[in-house]
């Protein structure tokens, strides 16, 4: 049975940890705070979901899931993560994490700097553009028509690869931008983030995507 280790157990973690349990992965699903704040959420989840910390749950998964906020990025544990494939669900609110001057230029993504801190790992964008409910409420089978197309990026193929699998698994196409240096074309108030898209529309968002805000 694969293992989802998921570092960040807010918004989107806890709705990543619901559908990959109905999917049937198992989870290992952390927080800064300490398993034992995770109690409620892990008993709703059942018994192929536990609780531990984040440098456990990233030991613990066959590929991770890195969702905290950008100002912890320096906290996330690099060696038990060393040669797996990390899914980063960022977004860059300076409102809340203070400013990055190297994001704000234009100079850098989330997931760039991510992959920076975990340069052992091989770093995929995902799930970073759709409202957290939406990822266990808006998943359909494949071939439905209009079906709500994500997006994807990473310098590693095989990391795109597992994002796309997983995307489709919840319910989603997949739109591959390329490597994470194009990721910022996903990211928060560009054109595609949030919105409800299909995959020609999603990559026409993408296109048009302003380099700075």
């Amino acid at each position: 049975m694969t293992t989802i280790g998921i570092i960040g157990a807010g918004h989107i973690g806890s709705q990543v940890a619901r559908k990959a349990v109905q999917l049937g992965y198992d989870v290992v699903i952390s927080n800064s705070r300490g398993p034992e704040t995770l109690a409620e959420l892990v008993a709703e989840l059942g018994p192929s979901t536990r609780a531990a910390t984040p440098a456990e749950a990233a030991a613990a998964g066959d590929f991770a899931v890195v969702t905290v906020p950008l100002k912890a990025l320096e906290d996330v544990p690099v060696q038990p993560l060393e040669g797996k494939i990390v899914i980063d669900t960022n977004n860059y609110y300076w409102e809340r994490d203070g400013h990055f001057p190297a994001l704000d230029k234009g100079e850098e993504t989330t997931s760039g700097l991510l992959q920076k801190h975990l340069s052992t790992s091989k770093v995929a964008k995902g799930f970073n553009h759709i409202m957290a409910k939406h990822i266990t409420t808006d998943g359909t089978p494949a071939g439905t028509p209009n079906r709500r197309a994500l997006a994807t990026a990473s310098d590693y193929p095989e990391a795109a690869e597992l994002v796309t699998k997983l995307y489709d698994e919840f319910g989603f196409d997949t739109v591959n931008i390329g490597p994470l240096s194009e990721s910022w074309r996903v990211e928060r108030d560009r054109p595609a983030y949030v919105a409800r898209q299909n995959a020609a529309e999603l990559e026409e968002n993408l296109a048009k995507a302003p380099r700075t805000i």
